[in-house]
């Protein structure tokens, strides 16, 4: 039988909350086609300027979270499901919320079959330097 101190209680384990609680049972969001891992998040407001997103009584603690590590720096949605200790599907749904509400805004980096091809800019630095 256990003893008294390796039981586990409920009071020290924090405050426990599903992750479809935090979406609200949802398991997409309608901006989810944009929202990959390597999509960078940026919140749409500087601190301290008008529209406080802390007004809004649909943000959760959670939504505040992200608008608040978004401030300062662009973060992925990888990133934020690390830093948030919550499942990528989660944070995306959240970031759906947040871009829908118009708190956030989405940068998508440039997909590699789009960037040049290393032989083209090598032909232009040889086409540069014969000049």
């Amino acid at each position: 039988m256990a003893s008294e101190s390796d039981r586990w209680y409920d009071d020290a384990a924090g405050p426990v909350v599903r992750p479809y609680a935090m979406t609200r049972g949802r398991t997409s969001h309608a901006a989810e086609a944009k929202l990959d891992l390597i999509a960078l998040v940026v919140t749409r407001h500087a601190p301290g300027e008008g529209d406080p997103p802390a007004d809004d009584p649909d943000l959760t603690p959670e939504h505040l979270d992200i608008i608040e590590r978004c401030q300062y720096q662009a973060l992925s949605v990888a990133e934020l499901a690390a830093d948030l200790d919550l499942p990528v599907g989660v944070v995306r749904v959240l970031v759906g919320d947040l871009l829908e509400a118009a708190h956030v805004h989405i940068h998508r980096p440039v997909p590699p079959a789009e960037l040049p091809d290393e032989s083209i800019l090598r032909d232009v630095i040889n086409g540069l330097r014969a000049l």
